[in-house]
């Protein structure tokens, strides 16, 4: 497969798995250099890769400077001689290459914590605002593509274990729509020890005084806890899955748009 394609396809693969990646991609040359401009090189966080730069110890730098790139999101431009047959330049050959590394963005993604009827219009509304979507649940029957079709993940398995299974990375909103505080327990210790920008759970302010007094028990303490948004979403007085739904998906966009929730109504001239 030609090396161009295979890297985009990663590249694609990638933002379907909600996947961090770097790409480096060699912008001019000088000199007798073993790839053109445009070659391209895809580094993945665990520094796998696929395509090109050239090979040797100059492509390994390239490699060791995109995870720097994918810890701290800056790009680069580095240059690169290959002159030090000592050093691990194939051929000694003399030329220049110049090589931009650019993080390639996590995809906004709407992780939805349980398949019931409000989970289910939430993620059908996140799939319809382009998010990447995907779905976990304990239950088996509801997490599938035949009972909740087209989105981009299902995950099956018991709340403990969530981390385990998907990666939540700084572009995971987390809305845990679940059937109670038995689940909300055992899952909420494992969301806030990722680093998710939004952290929902549903549920009457009853059921959240419950729960915090449950995970104070645990050893969570107020402060920690204050990253959860609980009730979930803006007062609406909401009342049907669909309606819930848009009042948790209007948070989760005021969020990440930086918001405030308030009206927009304009009352005149207020000089």
């Amino acid at each position: 497969m030609d090396d161009t394609r295979a890297v985009y396809e990663a590249i694609l693969e990638a933002q379907k798995l909600g996947e961090p990646a770097v790409l480096a991609t060699v912008i001019a040359v000088s000199g007798s250099v073993p790839r053109h401009v445009g070659s391209k090189l895809l580094v993945r966080a665990d520094a796998s890769f696929v395509g090109t730069v050239g090979g040797g110890l100059m492509e390994s730098r390239v490699i060791a400077e995109a995870l720097n790139v994918l810890a701290d999101g800056q790009p680069r431009r580095p240059s690169y001689e290959l002159n030090d047959i000592g050093a691990g330049d194939a051929g000694i050959c003399g030329g220049t290459l110049e090589v931009f590394i650019e993080p390639i963005a996590v995809p906004p993604t709407l992780l939805v914590i349980g398949a019931g009827h409000v989970g289910k219009a939430l993620a059908e509304l996140g799939k319809w605002l382009g998010l990447r979507v995907v779905i976990a649940d304990d239950r088996a029957e509801f997490c599938n593509a035949d009972f909740l079709p087209g989105m981009d993940g299902y995950v099956v398995c018991q709340p403990g274990e969530l981390s385990q299974q998907i990666r939540i990375h700084g572009q995971t909103y987390v809305a845990a729509v679940t059937r109670g505080l038995p689940i909300d327990i055992d899952l909420i210790p494992v969301l806030l020890k990722t680093n998710a920008p939004y952290i929902g759970v549903i549920g009457s302010r009853r059921r959240w005084a419950l729960t915090v007094k449950a995970l104070h028990e645990r050893g969570l303490g107020a402060d920690l806890l204050k990253r959860v948004r609980a009730p979930i979403g803006l007062e609406l007085e909401a009342e049907t899955p669909k309606e819930i739904a848009l009042s948790i998906m209007a948070e989760i966009i005021m969020l990440r748009r930086g918001g405030t929730g308030k009206p927009m109504q304009w009352l005149g001239d207020e000089s």
